[in-house]
């Protein structure tokens, strides 16, 4: 896994806001297996004063003592999940993305071992979950959101699993390394008939 994700992004240059807020760096996981790859998601407490109850990418706000932002993903990981930095491989940037909070994010994406233990922070996460890939290439999503930011509006892909849904900042996040990494196609500018 970690070769293929190397030679998609080695060439992939990520979107780059020039936008002056405080920022976040987040992990997009995709555990070690060719077979059937999973990315990691969970599911925000309902304690958080932010986005509680939606799911997400395990990261958070950049400390001051973080010296890059891939450090801050890694060490809101161990937080959340438990995942310890030295079971992450990390691979590669993904284009950056500002919530409606106002927090510039960055992601990255991460491989993880597939049987990696993985333990919720129940005062921030609620759950962890897994879903195929290839379930998002297939592309059945629930319906299209359309979000306005800066002088556009995007299209972005809602998905339902089991009882959870995908949308919003990790989706636009999600669909970035869909298209990037597996050629996905998923057009984020133009509405889906």
């Amino acid at each position: 896994m970690r070769d293929l994700l190397s030679e998609r992004l080695s060439g992939y240059a990520p979107r780059q806001l020039a936008l002056n807020y405080p920022e976040a760096g987040v992990l997009l996981p995709v555990t070690d297996s060719c077979g059937r790859p999973e990315i990691i998601f969970t599911l925000r407490s309902q304690k958080m004063t932010t986005h509680r109850g939606q799911v997400s990418f395990p990261g958070g706000k950049r400390d001051r003592a973080d010296a890059t932002l891939a450090e801050t993903a890694l060490r809101e990981t161990h937080e959340e999940i438990g995942l310890p930095p030295s079971q992450v491989q990390m691979i590669a940037p993904l284009g950056q993305v500002m919530s409606r909070y106002g927090i510039l994010v960055t992601p990255f994406v991460g491989v993880v071992p597939r049987d990696a233990e993985l333990v919720a922070n129940p005062d921030e996460i609620e759950s962890i979950f897994k879903v195929p890939v290839d379930f998002f290439l297939e592309d059945r999503r629930a319906r299209t959101d359309p979000l306005p930011f800066l002088d556009s509006t995007y299209y972005v892909p809602c998905y339902q699993w089991e009882r959870y849904q995908i949308w919003g900042l990790s989706a636009v996040v999600l669909v970035d390394f869909l298209n990037a990494v597996y050629d996905a196609d998923i057009d984020l500018l133009q509405p889906r008939t």
